[in-house]
């Protein structure tokens, strides 16, 4: 039976039309979600001292404020510190999870997996009640190792969803051609696995990074006088007092995790290659 035009033209200009729906509903998502960062950065080169917008007169006076600040700068090392470690951790655990979820041919892998994704899914202060609870306990509260192991539990949801994604696409007769020609598991692993899935571990490692390096509210938690994190410090700066040297930090902060969040993009557009 032959197609009716009219119907086809009909649902041809309703495709178009939800198309078209669709592009001005993500322009407007964007704009929504990009707008604030139009404000701040403008913000963090004004001369005055305190906030305004637009700035009367430009100035590069509040990031030399906070590339010389004690507090800031250590705050900023802080930070750096624990997204380093903490993406280390996560992306070692991450890996190791989806090879096994990968392997696993059980009822409770859905189960397992769900269970690791779940600091991604609750809510972020039940996250941090709960890490808060325990660190307590194992007196890891306020010290490096526990800021490490809560942003690693934080990160391990990206690392894992990241991995798994490359080994969607991944052969594993290429493992028994490995094992048939004498290579032990971990040369394997080594040579043959981690080279195919590196694109999903690096752009994972990334995304626990930034995880960790935006952080506020478990680290509002587990925060002491010594170790601050960057957010906890710019946390402080809006609440306790008013200092625009945050608009500068802010910005740093938008930039830099912009540009991280361009290179899974890059990686996943080579591996697609």
């Amino acid at each position: 039976m032959a197609d009716n035009p009219s119907i086809s033209r009909a649902a041809a200009v309703r495709q178009r039309s939800l198309g078209w729906g669709l592009r001005v509903w993500v322009v407007l998502v964007a704009f929504v979600l990009v707008a604030p960062t139009l404000v701040v950065i403008p913000m963090s080169f004004g001369a005055g001292s305190t906030f305004e917008f637009p700035p009367k007169d430009w100035s590069w006076h509040w990031y030399a404020e906070f590339f010389t600040s004690k507090q800031w700068l250590a705050a900023l090392a802080n930070s750096v510190q624990v997204g380093l470690l903490a993406a280390v951790v996560a992306t070692v655990l991450g890996v190791a999870a989806a090879l096994a979820l990968d392997r696993m041919r059980s009822r409770g892998r859905g189960v397992v997996r769900q269970l690791l994704m779940a600091p991604m899914i609750l809510p972020g202060i039940v996250v941090a009640v709960a890490i808060y609870g325990v660190f307590l306990r194992w007196q890891l509260n306020g010290t490096m190792l526990g800021f490490v192991l809560a942003h690693a539990v934080l990160g391990l949801p990206f690392v894992l969803t990241s991995v798994q994604t490359s080994l969607a696409g991944y052969d594993p007769v290429m493992e028994k051609a490995s094992a048939s020609l004498g290579a032990p598991r971990w040369t394997t692993l080594r040579k043959v696995v981690l080279p195919i899935i590196a694109p999903g571990v690096l752009s994972g490692f990334v995304f626990a990074f930034a995880t960790s390096f935006d952080e506020v509210v478990v680290a509002l938690f587990l925060q002491t006088p010594a170790i601050k994190t960057l957010p906890v410090k710019m946390y402080e700066s809006i609440v306790l007092e008013i200092d625009p040297t945050i608009a500068a930090a802010s910005s740093l902060i938008v930039v830099f995790t912009t540009i991280l969040l361009f290179v899974p993009a890059v990686l996943r557009r080579k591996e697609q290659s």
